[in-house]
This record gives structure tokens, sequence and C-alpha cells, in this order.
């Protein structure tokens, strides 16, 4: 597949909204559900688990003027299908994914959010959840989707820890995946530096806020957990970096955190993707340091495509109300690469 020949737009927020703790919080305010319906599927994992797909339903009109009527039959299937990471503790209903399915949907592409393990408001059966370097579960998936749509082009948008766990999988699949193209949106390229940056000032908030969920579940889980993990250990973790020693690592075999994060940190992978893939990444994004953005491989990769605007915060990039960038140039980027593939498989 070729690479991508888009130009990001610029990002310019309004002076009073530029502020990084701003632009990652009224977002996660004023985004909502308003038109989205969709509708659960369950898939069984080799494991005996389950993850929740939750199709968006195609709205009639999406949020741009010249929205296309509703589709054939024939048209849905052949049409490509988007599939959608949300980011830690989200799900399928957190307001970034509502957003994107309005936006894709405006270019008449349907899409499908995944809720990862223990996110969908039932608790999942196995010890194991979820993590930024999860990429067992989101192949599956793929697979899943291939099967169940032969024929129809399949994309990926992944959300800050969505966007790390697709970036992974791009990265170790190369040109060997069923996904044509892809979008990161605010990923953490250096696990142990966002890590650690989460425990600092304001970030200890939206850290506690994190826990709290997490803590939640494992209590939720405690009998799964016997003979693998210490529960009141968990409970004691007060850093991300603390509950990843206390629970992923025993969960998922690594040493401790540290060892997990240099396995799953997406910047080790991003010059093995082999598909159109648009990085967003907000220079000002509070969970980040910025040093660790590796700009040489973003722009070494020829199939990549790097939007690093100056603000944004963390999956933010509000440009005022109502107005979301990283979602319109996602869809924006994934109507381009789907004209993009039929050009390409019609002169070969």
């Amino acid at each position: 597949m070729p690479p991508s020949t888009f130009t990001p737009s610029p990002f310019c927020p309004p002076p009073l909204l530029s502020a990084p703790h701003v632009q990652t919080l009224l977002p996660y305010v004023l985004r909502n559900g308003k038109g989205v319906t969709l509708r659960r599927e369950r898939i069984t994992l080799p494991d005996g688990d389950f993850l929740d797909l939750d199709f968006a339903d195609l709205p009639r009109h999406g949020v741009h003027q010249n929205s296309p009527p509703s589709p054939t039959e024939d048209e849905r299937r052949s049409w490509p299908l988007v599939l959608l990471l949300h980011g830690l503790e989200g799900n399928t209903h957190s307001g970034y994914i509502f957003e994107t399915i309005r936006h894709l949907a405006g270019y008449g592409i349907p899409s499908v959010p995944l809720n990862h393990r223990g996110c969908s408001g039932e608790p999942n059966r196995s010890p194991r959840a979820y993590h930024s370097g999860e990429t067992r579960d989101l192949a599956f998936v793929v697979a899943w989707l291939g099967e169940k749509f032969p024929g129809r082009r399949l994309m990926a948008v992944g959300f800050s820890m969505g966007a790390n766990m697709l970036i992974k999988y791009l990265g170790e699949r190369g040109s060997d995946t069923p996904l044509r193209a892809g979008v990161a949106v605010s990923p953490p390229f250096d696990l142990g530096r966002g890590s650690d940056r989460m425990a600092e000032g304001f970030n200890n908030l939206y850290t506690q806020t994190f826990l709290r969920r997490l803590k939640r579940k494992t209590v939720a889980k405690t009998a799964l957990y016997q003979g693998i993990l210490d529960v009141p250990t968990v409970l004691a973790a007060r850093t991300l970096r603390g509950f990843d020693n206390a629970f992923l690592a025993p969960v998922y075999g690594f040493r401790d955190a540290d060892d997990y994060y240099t396995q799953a940190s997406s910047g080790q992978f991003l010059a093995g993707i082999r598909v159109p893939t648009l990085i967003i990444r907000a220079k000002d994004d509070p969970f980040f340091d910025p040093a660790d953005i590796p700009y040489a491989v973003l722009n070494a990769n020829p199939f990549l495509t790097p939007a690093i605007p100056e603000k944004g915060g963390h999956v933010g990039f509000m440009e005022g109300v109502g107005k979301f960038w990283a979602e319109r140039e996602a869809a924006r980027f994934l109507n381009l690469n789907t004209a993009d593939t039929k050009e390409h498989e019609e002169r070969n």
C-alpha cells in the first residue's frame, strides 16, 4: 500500500481555550453522544473471556453539510469499517469515541468501537484486563472483523492508551495486517516517562481518578486473583507505577513496571509501520514529556504522517465549542486513504 499524501490542517485554538489542562478537561465535559446509536455484539476470545463491540449505526446525516444519504445493503457490504480504541478506563461511550463516529459518518464511513476487557459495564471472566501493550486481543478483533466482513477496508483509530496499542500492533505486523490505515491520537511514546509525569502536580488528580476505577475493578474480581497477586498491595498503590508493579506485572508476567514499560512503549514500534498512519500529539500534552516525541522516526518513515501542534492538551484539540480538530482530521485522513486504496487496487 502506498504511503499517504495527507497534509494535516493547522490546529488553532482560541487563546482562552489554549491552556493544556483546559484543552484536556473541557472537551471531556462538552463531548456527548447525541445522535449516535450503538448495537452491541459480544465475541468470545480463545481463552474463554469475552469482548464487547458496539457497532455504530450510520446516521442519515453526519457533521458535514453534504453528508451522504442512507446506504443500500450493497453499499454497506463494500464500505470501509473503522475500529475505534478507547483510552485508559474509557469505553465505547467516551466522548471522543462519539465525536469520531459522527465525523466518520459525515463521510459515509461506519465504525465499531471496542470495549477493552472489563470496560463494557460487566466484569470480564479472566484475571487479565487490558494494558497499553495488549495487542493479542486487538489482533483477534481485527482478524474477526476481517472474517465477518470480507472485502471491506478495515482501518482503526486509537486514543491515548488505545493509540499506544494501535501503534504497537501496526509496528509488530508491518504490512501483514488487514488494517489499511490508522490514526493514533495522543499516544504515550514512552510509558515510563508518562507514568512518572502522571504523579506530578495537577496530573496526580487525573491519576487518582484512574486508580479509583482500576481498584474498584480489582475488588470486583478478587476471587480470580487468589495466588496471582496481593490485592491489599494493589489497593495501597498511590501512583500508576505502583499499580503497574502490583497488578499488571504479576497478572501479565512482567518482572515489574519498568519491564512492562520497556516492552510496551509505542515509540519503538513506529519504524515498523507499513500502512498509512496519522500520528496526532500535542507538544503541551500534560500527561507526557514533550522530549519523548521521536521526531526523527516520525519523519523518516514515509508511512507516518505526524501532526504535532504546539497546543491541544491530552485528547483535547478543541477549536471552539463543539469543534474538535483531532476527530475531524482523523476522519479526513481515513476518508482520503479510502479513496487512495480504491485507486491503488484498481491500478493493480
